[in-house]
């Protein structure tokens, strides 16, 4: 089975990643300079290119802006949870996970991931069910940050909750119900930020998996923010202290 990916950035982070491309379609109309990365790298990678009618394109990535590029692609090879743990081994880091317990809307996933590259995160951890997977919109939300933050896709959450804790990995769950504020958290230890769904946040195993839930201050009527906002800002905390410890 192979994947759709659309977009100039996913397309062109899929390219230098080295991830494996069939085929690159562009859109007839579609202007050189935009173009011109994607077909440089392609023709030196040996990967066929071919032009197509937009309407085509809109078929084949539907629901996706694809800005006139679209890539068939070999599915994305999901990593283990172990992975994650040895690339920070590797970096000679603290690990600084990110769990997203059932989110479902990919532009919050997408977004995640992105922000989650930037801040150095050494990878995600998702359900294998009631949750996005790694989808040609995630990907182009992204802005192809799917190619360089490796996922795990885990059967059980608490679970593997419970084996991060005896690996010596702390994890906090964001929670509005709690009385303990984030900044109130070492997230230079090794750590791993448990992030909840868009409407009911972690569900009650989750929550109570966690070494500690934390909230962040909120001054306004409402109450809670948007997953991958959420999710930025706990991020940024951790490289925050990080840097601070160096």
């Amino acid at each position: 089975m192979e994947d759709i990916i659309g977009g100039k950035h996913s397309v062109l982070e899929a390219l230098r990643s080295g991830r494996t491309i069939n085929k690159i379609w562009i859109a007839d109309n579609a202007q050189k300079h935009h173009v011109q990365p994607i077909i440089a790298e392609a023709k030196n990678a040996g990967i066929i290119i071919q032009t197509a009618d937009k309407r085509k394109l809109d078929q084949m990535a539907q629901g996706v802006a694809h800005q006139g590029v679209v890539a068939q692609v070999a599915p994305y090879d999901y990593a283990e949870v172990e992975d994650l743990l040895a690339r920070a081994r590797e970096k000679g880091e603290a690990p600084f996970l990110l769990i997203l317990d059932e989110i479902e809307d990919p532009h919050n996933l997408g977004s995640i991931l992105r922000t989650a590259d930037c801040a150095g995160a050494h990878g995600i951890i998702i359900p294998k069910r009631r949750s996005v997977g790694l989808t040609a919109t995630v990907s182009k939300i992204s802005a192809g940050a799917v190619e360089y933050v490796p996922v795990a896709k885990v059967t059980n959450l608490s679970q593997t909750i419970e084996e991060l804790k005896k690996a010596g990995v702390w994890v906090v769950g964001a929670d509005v119900h709690t009385d303990k504020m984030l900044y109130d958290v070492d997230f230079t230890m090794p750590i791993a930020i448990v992030i909840g769904n868009e409407g009911k946040g972690m569900g009650r195993l989750v929550k109570e998996s966690c070494d500690f839930n934390v909230k962040l201050p909120m001054a306004g009527q409402i109450n809670s923010l948007n997953a991958s906002v959420a999710a930025s800002i706990f991020m940024y905390e951790a490289v925050r202290q990080r840097l601070l410890k160096k």
